[in-house]
């Protein structure tokens, strides 16, 4: 089975995606996290406040 993610981490992957500029596949390798889960989290974010905010 793999690892839990807490919520403040994938936050905090999202937000470092979305504000950085660095590479989805860069941010994944420096979390340990596998490329699908980012882009879940991504994706199951557009809709919060964080990222209206950030467009």
């Amino acid at each position: 089975m793999g690892l839990k993610r807490t919520d403040a981490l994938r936050t905090h992957a999202t937000r470092v995606v979305l504000t950085s500029g660095l590479a989805r596949k860069q941010v994944a390798d420096d979390l340990g996290a596998g490329m699908s889960s980012l882009n879940k989290w991504i994706t199951a974010r557009r809709d919060t406040d964080m990222v209206s905010a950030l467009g």
